[in-house]
């Protein structure tokens, strides 16, 4: 794989994507490889765009706030997007939390419903 360019197959392979998630990402404008023919070249550019885009949707963060976030860099430079990335990972951060929450609550109903069921199997 060479380190400045990589092929649409390398990409894949690199970000661990299938080729419908990143010609995805390519028509929402997240990516914008550059094109030989039929076939796309992602440079520096794009792969750390996509090093990002990767890291927001593991923390859960919603693709359309990816893409704005990554148009503020470029309208406005990194300060405005370090901003930006602070709202947002508050934003999911507070989300996160309340997941947790009812996750936490599911888990109790559920556990406290097997125990019930448990007793009443036993005084069968």
């Amino acid at each position: 794989m060479s380190e400045t360019r990589l092929s649409f197959k390398e990409m894949c392979a690199r970000f661990d994507v299938t080729p419908r998630t990143l010609r995805y990402y390519e028509y929402i404008e997240l990516l914008q490889p550059e094109r030989e023919g039929r076939s796309r070249y992602f440079g520096p550019r794009e792969i750390a765009r996509m090093t990002l885009i990767m890291r927001g949707r593991r923390f859960g963060i919603k693709l359309e706030d990816i893409r704005q976030w990554l148009l503020i860099y470029e309208q406005e430079g990194t300060e405005a997007q370090m901003r930006a990335f602070i709202e947002m990972a508050d934003r999911q951060f507070a989300e996160l939390e309340e997941q947790k929450s009812q996750l936490e609550e599911a888990m109790h109903e559920l556990k406290s419903l097997r125990n019930v069921t448990e007793t009443a199997l036993k005084a069968l």
